[in-house]
């Protein structure tokens, strides 16, 4: 019985690790690495931004939806 165990184990990583390897293979070619560094500076952008005020480059004047133009 332990050595089904261990088999039905072994064969469930190596499942992962394929579904892993496709899903990585998937990424790279639909380019979603092309540029990895912008989520930091949308990040760092957000940490500057005053309470209350838009996010950087978002519209500001009236009919937009917020009710607070500029």
């Amino acid at each position: 019985m332990e050595l089904q165990l261990t088999w039905i184990a072994l064969a469930a990583s190596l499942l992962m690790a394929l579904g892993g390897a496709c899903m990585f293979i998937f990424a790279v070619r639909k380019d979603y690495f092309r540029d990895v560094e912008e989520a930091k500076f949308h990040m760092f952008w957000a940490d500057l931004e005053e309470p209350g005020e838009p996010a950087r480059g978002q519209n500001t004047e009236e009919g937009n939806g917020r009710g607070n133009p500029r």
